[in-house]
């Protein structure tokens, strides 16, 4: 099938990069001679269409990608809520029924004209996408989060940038700790993943570093910190993910709405209180939280989604679909849907980062 017309959408948790992945898609597109439309907020600009009195699908151009390369979020709107294949749907008794819209979201696809999808998003956005080639319609997927942990590529655009300001924070952290003689915990992000915390925490010569994928010690934990008072050195930085838990507990879930996955925290408190009652040493809690989410991106990451968002189209014209566009050993490759949704990629226990991290003598509570 000839493509005409295509659409792009962000789904899920914003990242730094996203608007780079527009620009390079929307240029490589019209450079085709294709048409290029956005959908607004997920797929809510479709499923939501009395909140878009203006349409929720706009027409991209290129004065419309003019200068965003270098702005964080997002112009086509995202949501982690909305999952057309759970789509919540408010009953009459003030209950919620999830129903699948999948197939209403192909008619309109159809009626716009629209032939094919960039699909901008998380393993999340990849599971909606793989529904659609399922049912024919031709997609490509491009994977996007801070937390680094989708299946099928070596890196995600948005997680350098974020380890880069994770790792300017705790490099500001070290002096104030030092002074106030205190441990000071970082808490940040990465949900079951713990990249974030263990490259930043590597980078910014953390003390500890407390990821889901080694289930930790307190008591360990404990004793690094009066291990380095008797040494002299009266102030440690903990860094922990989000995700981590004890040895003998579980992930600290806060909550969760209906349409949306679990949300983490609480990690970073807990470990707060339990350090300050075992070492007698004042304790303090930074959580870096959706900071890390936003700001402009990093080079790195403009870079990989100009990639990126060009990989797409070009895969889509080379008749590809039902593929999400990776990077392995620096080049972009394709790898299909099904090798890669509902999979995740998490911290290799074995890596070299955490074996040099135990080199320079930092506690996984292990």
């Amino acid at each position: 099938m000839a493509i005409r017309k295509i659409a792009l959408n962000t789904g899920g948790g914003d990242a730094p990069g996203l608007n780079a992945v527009i620009r390079s898609a929307v240029h490589s597109a019209l450079h085709r001679g294709w048409e290029c439309v956005g959908i607004r907020d997920g797929y809510n600009g479709i499923l939501e269409p009395d909140e878009y009195p203006h349409n929720g699908i706009i027409p991209l151009t290129h004065q419309s990608v003019r200068g965003i390369t270098h702005l964080g979020g997002t112009i086509l709107g995202t949501t982690n809520r909305g999952n057309p294949l759970n789509f919540p749907v408010r009953q009459s008794d003030g209950t919620y029924l999830e129903i699948n819209r999948v197939d209403e979201l192909l008619t309109r696809f159809h009626d716009e004209g629209i032939d094919a999808l960039v699909a901008i998003g998380g393993d999340g956005s990849l599971k909606i996408a793989n529904a659609f080639v399922e049912k024919g319609f031709p997609v490509v997927g491009v994977p996007k989060t801070i937390d680094n942990d989708i299946f099928g590529t070596e890196v995600t655009f948005g997680f350098d940038s974020a380890v880069s300001f994770a790792t300017e924070c705790i490099d500001r952290l070290h002096s104030t700790a030092e002074s106030h003689h205190r441990v000071i915990v970082v808490e940040v992000m990465g949900r079951y993943a713990g990249w974030i915390a263990l490259h930043a925490g590597v980078a910014g010569t953390a003390d500890a570093i407390l990821i889901p994928e080694i289930p930790y010690s307190i008591d360990k934990i404990a004793a690094k910190v009066i291990e380095r008072d008797e040494r002299g050195r009266h102030f440690s930085i903990i860094v922990v993910a989000e995700g981590a838990k004890p040895v003998d507990g579980e992930t600290s879930i806060i909550g969760k709405s209906i349409g949306q996955a679990e949300r983490l925290g609480g990690a970073g408190e807990r470990i707060v209180h339990q350090i300050e009652a075992l070492t007698g040493k004042e304790s303090r809690l930074v959580v870096l939280g959706h900071l890390l989410r936003g700001g402009a991106p990093t080079t790195f990451d403009r870079l990989l989604s100009l990639r990126f968002g060009a990989a797409a189209v070009r895969s889509l014209a080379d008749g590809m679909s039902g593929v999400m566009v990776g990077l392995e050993a620096s080049q972009i490759h394709c790898v299909p849907f099904n090798e890669v949704a509902g999979k995740m990629r998490g911290v290799p226990t074995n890596s070299d980062i955490i074996l040099t991290a135990k080199d320079l003598g930092i506690t996984f509570g292990d």
